[in-house]
């Protein structure tokens, strides 16, 4: 039997071109936002760890523009595209969950559309490493699922199966605190997707 992270993973490599094409035309102020947010608050060259940055286009692309961005996604068949999107960036495919990075090692941290597809018991754990990532006044900026469910499995997504669990945005924020890391801002986002609204937790934070 696949795991959950298996299943996103094949998933996502399955749909990989699907995909590209379904993110051109949903959610697009939103993701600008908070694309724009780090490329406004952060310094020229700053480092960043982009985490299920997924084909590269458009948001590490974007910030590699500016930044100096380290890239991170389950799936390898992303991977492989988006190291031809955005040349010159470095590109990791792993379980984020099982990443070492040396503290203090970025001035932002951000991920974009990932959280809800992360085992919602691995995200205290996975908090605390980009704090502990995380330079002194780093940012972090995240989406996160809104529902209260531990996994949801759908059996076609974009044309393959796949796996969501989030915490409801009270427990987030929570957690977010708890992992040593004061929030910004913290705003539901809500767009229609595939005719029905879907909403996601927008926070932003910094390191303490």
């Amino acid at each position: 039997m696949k795991t959950p992270k298996q299943i996103v993973q094949q998933g996502y490599d399955q749909i990989a071109e699907t995909y590209r094409e379904w993110i051109q035309t949903v959610r697009l102020e939103e993701r600008e936002k908070y694309t724009s947010y780090l490329l406004d608050h952060l310094p020229q060259g700053a480092n960043v760890l982009d985490l299920g940055c997924g084909a590269g286009k458009p948001t590490t692309q974007h910030l590699a523009a500016r930044f100096r961005v380290t890239g991170v996604d389950i799936s390898g068949v992303q991977i492989q595209l988006a190291r031809k999107n955005v040349a010159g960036t470095r590109f990791i495919q792993s379980d984020m969950g099982k990443l070492n990075f040396p503290a203090n090692s970025f001035n932002g941290v951000c991920a974009f559309y990932v959280f809800n597809h992360f085992p919602r018991e691995e995200l205290p754990a996975m908090l605390g490493k980009i704090a502990e990532w995380l330079q002194p006044d780093g940012l972090f900026v995240a989406s996160f699922g809104t529902s209260d469910e531990a996994e949801f499995f759908e059996d076609d997504w974009l044309g393959a199966p796949t796996y969501w669990s989030s915490y409801l945005p009270a427990k987030t924020r929570q957690l977010v605190e708890a992992a040593g890391l004061e929030i910004v801002s913290a705003e539901l986002e809500t767009e229609d997707e595939f005719g029905t609204p879907v909403t996601f937790l927008w926070i932003v934070a910094k390191k303490s």
